[in-house]
């Protein structure tokens, strides 16, 4: 089987690059060749998705699968649409789970729980993509599938203020420092670490029933977020000390966590995974939190260069304890 990732080397993508190869597939990435990870058994494909002019290599194959990873608005499937047209048997677009219905009418979410985000144009532009996908299935046959994962971790720190792409919370625990958890932290929620994404991910790759079906792939470890920040602190070595705020105080007084906190983490969260698992038999996520943090945390300090303290989330993670304390 003949696929091509558009992207590949991500936090997410990157186990399934490596999952695809061990099944034998003829995996092709396309990408800029800046990233510094490298998937020894792959074909590069060098071009930026976003010059056409770059992409003569490209547009002399024919695909049984395209991923795009990093797809984010309607032009970039409008472009998508018009590359692989007629050239490929699957095309699979990562959505987001952030995109379900904000806030839920009904807490266990399905793949036929609405899709509606207000709240972050991020969510926004990746429902604008999936309509634009399913107006080509039903109009022109275009072969999709809609893959929505959730909080998926492998490189980076699962959690709502600190974490991600940065080392910031993680830094504070190891420091005897405050940190931020919202809410009273019993919300509910679910992190999957990305080799687990994975299973079910690559069982989709070339299967026909999954043309015009849309997915999400999680864990089904269910944690509340007191648990996830204890979990990360004992992975730590350390006790945290933890300052509870109100997710609308946080936003209110520091706006930009309002997409990634108010629309998608700030309440609980159940995700139903009986249709993955119909459609790839077998699919099961086995790396519970406590263990796949571990991991994650000995890559960071592997290379001191992989712990980034971004000054600006650590300065507005102090206003926010300061405006909490103002409060008297």
């Amino acid at each position: 089987m003949k696929v091509l990732f558009i992207g590949g080397t991500g936090n997410i993508s990157t186990p399934s690059s490596l999952l695809a190869l061990k099944k034998g597939m003829d995996l092709y990435l396309l990408n800029r060749g800046k990233s510094t990870i490298t998937i020894d058994g792959a074909s590069t494909i060098l071009g930026d998705i976003n010059k056409p002019e770059e992409l003569t290599e490209l547009k002399k194959h024919k695909w049984d699968v395209v991923v795009n990873w990093i797809a984010f608005t309607p032009e970039d499937i409008e472009r998508d649409i018009q590359l692989f047209k007629g050239k490929t048997k699957q095309y699979i677009f990562i959505s987001s789970a952030s995109c379900y219905q904000t806030p839920l009418s009904y807490p266990v979410i399905t793949e036929s729980t609405p899709l509606g985000n207000p709240l972050w144009d991020y969510s926004q532009g990746k429902i604008a993509c999936e309509d634009r996908l399913q107006k080509a299935y039903r109009e022109e046959g275009f072969p999709i599938t809609i893959v929505r994962p959730s909080l998926t971790y492998d490189t980076v720190i699962p959690i709502a203020i600190g974490g991600f792409n940065k080392y910031n919370t993680a830094k504070r625990i190891l420091e005897g420092k405050e940190i931020i958890v919202h809410g009273d932290g019993t919300s509910l929620w679910t992190v999957t670490h990305s080799d687990d994404f994975a299973k079910g991910f690559v069982g989709l790759l070339g299967l026909t029933t999954a043309i015009g079906h849309a997915f999400h792939i999680t864990s089904d470890e269910i944690l509340c977020w007191n648990m996830i920040y204890k979990i990360l602190a004992d992975a730590l070595g350390k006790e945290a000390k933890v300052v509870h705020i109100a997710s609308d105080f946080i936003c209110n007084i520091e706006p930009s966590f309002t997409g990634t906190l108010l629309a998608d983490k700030a309440e609980s969260v159940l995700f139903d995974n009986s249709k993955i698992k119909t459609f790839v038999p077998g699919f099961k996520a086995t790396i519970p939190f406590s263990e796949g943090i571990k991991r994650t945390l000995k890559w960071l300090q592997e290379k001191p260069e992989r712990q980034n303290i971004d000054m600006d989330t650590e300065a507005k993670i102090e206003n926010l304890l300061r405006a909490y304390r103002s409060l008297g």
